[in-house]
């Protein structure tokens, strides 16, 4: 027998459809219900994009690093260099730069607060040690500080990283010609302290205190064996340039001998290694220092082809006796960023060095087996023939 059917079976689709219907009213109707219990703000009071002020009611209106700086990169164009600093230092505290720090420096260096600019710029320095603008507005800060030597070799580091820049060439050219200049004048005032003392004495007579005419005379013979000493002496100044060189550099190397440090980065490195120029042990003392791994790390893409030349010439004269060390240095010297582009661009004179030095220091007959044959393949790498 035929079930009978529902009285309310052919009606079901048409009662779910208006369900929904009454559902969605019911929704719209709180909706609206909610929006006229919302107190109404005036658009006044909405803060338009980019203005910080008091009220920070979203996400759109809360200051970020890189709003701040460019905000401070306009105050520095409309020469308002203390806001500037300001709008640079929010930006620092949100997210630190070597950016900010650098444009911070700049700010600072206009105001003539060189120490805050250098400060700033060994900052930038630590974040990306290969930020030109950190180094050339560093070495202005040093140079006005007074520290020329150390100006020079921020210059002189810029240019290896941009060997072109007209800028720093000019930067460069003028901390070396008043770094010369006050040798010159340590020199000159030495000179004119001998000077003074030959002037008491003529001829082994101590001058005394006698008539105007007579002292006349004498004060001529004085200024004319003062002038031969000065004409002897013309060039003998160069040579005294060159040995208060020769002796500072000296003092430095006995002192860097005393206090080496590991350096970690390519300017820490390339600055002890200029200072230690000369001696070749403490060149090697400096690389003992460093992890052999982590020579990637610390050159990153500013290996430049004398220094690697010198590396390798310190090592395989120094570290003859450590095998180890040695095979470890020139297998992680090959894992510097643009060593290929570096070998590439190593002149026959160093590549002909190269290739004698390691003939004559990996004799294969007295290198144990297991280094021979990473010598070989290192050999390889490095295009030596």
């Amino acid at each position: 027998m035929a079930r009978a059917p529902s009285k309310h079976g052919g009606d079901q689709p048409l009662d779910f459809r208006g369900f929904l219907s009454d559902l969605q009213d019911r929704k719209l109707s709180r909706k609206d219900k909610d929006k006229k219990m919302r107190p109404q703000q005036p658009n006044k009071d909405i803060p338009k994009s980019g203005d910080f002020g008091t009220s920070f009611g979203s996400e759109d209106s809360l200051p970020d690093a890189a709003s701040e700086k460019d905000l401070g990169n306009e105050y520095f164009k409309q020469k308002k260099f203390k806001e500037a600093i300001d709008c640079y230092s929010r930006s620092i505290a949100l997210s630190p730069t070597a950016v900010a720090f650098a444009n911070r420096a700049m700010s600072y260096i206009k105001i003539k607060r060189f120490q805050e600019a250098e400060n700033d710029c060994t900052e930038a320095l630590n974040l990306d040690d290969r930020y030109i603008k950190a180094y050339s507005r560093r070495a202005t800060a040093r140079k006005e500080l007074g520290k020329l030597k150390a100006s020079i070799e921020d210059a002189e580091f810029a240019l290896r990283l941009e060997p072109h820049n007209q800028e720093i060439k000019k930067q460069y050219a003028e901390a070396k010609s008043l770094y010369e200049k006050r040798i010159l004048q340590k020199i000159s005032e030495q000179e004119k302290q001998n000077v003074g003392k030959l002037d008491t004495k003529v001829n082994g007579h101590i001058i005394q205190p006698v008539s105007s005419s007579t002292q006349r005379k004498q004060m001529t013979a004085v200024e004319d064996h003062t002038k031969k000493i000065n004409k002897s002496g013309k060039q003998a100044w160069k040579v005294s340039v060159q040995e208060l060189a020769s002796r500072a550099a000296s003092r430095a190397n006995v002192l860097a001998a005393q206090n080496i440090t590991r350096p970690t980065t390519a300017y820490q490195f390339e600055a002890s290694w200029r200072g230690l120029s000369g001696d070749r042990a403490l060149q090697a003392k400096l690389l003992k220092a460093i992890y052999p791994r982590e020579l990637p790390y610390i050159f990153k893409n500013a290996l430049t082809v004398h220094i690697l030349v010198d590396i390798i010439k310190c090592v395989t004269t120094f570290f003859i006796d450590e095998m180890a060390l040695t095979v470890s240095f020139l297998e992680n010297l090959t894992k510097v960023p643009r060593f290929d582009t570096l070998i590439m661009f190593l002149s026959s004179k160093d590549k002909d060095d190269l290739a004698k030095t390691w003939d004559e220091v990996f004799y294969y007959e007295v290198i144990p087996i297991e280094f021979a044959e990473k010598l070989d393949n290192l050999r390889t790498k490095y295009c030596l023939k």
